[in-house]
């Protein structure tokens, strides 16, 4: 498991390994039941707080992505084979699908190109036979 840490990038750090953890098991590179890092490990390894990377795990329990045990390590999640409740997609996307439409305001898109790159990034990330 590879995490690169950007000091450019707006995010808290906790944030940044948080995102890439679950781009990587999007992607497939980190696999159900696949053990992660020590809290330890993970931290000296990235050089920051190991109540940083205890934040990021414990974000990624509450989201499904992991599982945590006391006395174990954190371990990918079996993927989810039924949809989320509508209540919990609402309350997990729509605030950041918000300051995305935000940015893309900032940035200049129109409605148009917006929509563009989000059917682009869709089509890359989505796997197929996914539900959706």
């Amino acid at each position: 498991m590879l995490i690169y840490l950007d000091d450019r990038d707006p995010r808290p750090i906790y944030g940044q390994v948080v995102a890439q953890i679950k781009e990587q098991v999007a992607s497939g590179a980190l696999a159900p039941g696949e053990e992660l890092p020590s809290v330890r490990d993970l931290a000296d390894s990235l050089g920051i707080n190991l109540h940083t990377v205890h934040r990021a795990y414990q974000k990624l329990r509450d989201e499904g992505v992991i599982s945590l045990r006391l006395g174990r390590r954190a371990k990918v999640s079996e993927p989810r084979h039924e949809r989320a409740s509508r209540e919990e997609i609402e309350s997990r996307l729509t605030r950041r699908l918000g300051e995305l439409v935000t940015d893309a305001v900032h940035l200049g898109l129109s409605p148009a190109e917006f929509r563009e790159l989000v059917d682009r990034l869709v089509e890359s990330k989505m796997k197929p036979g996914r539900a959706r």
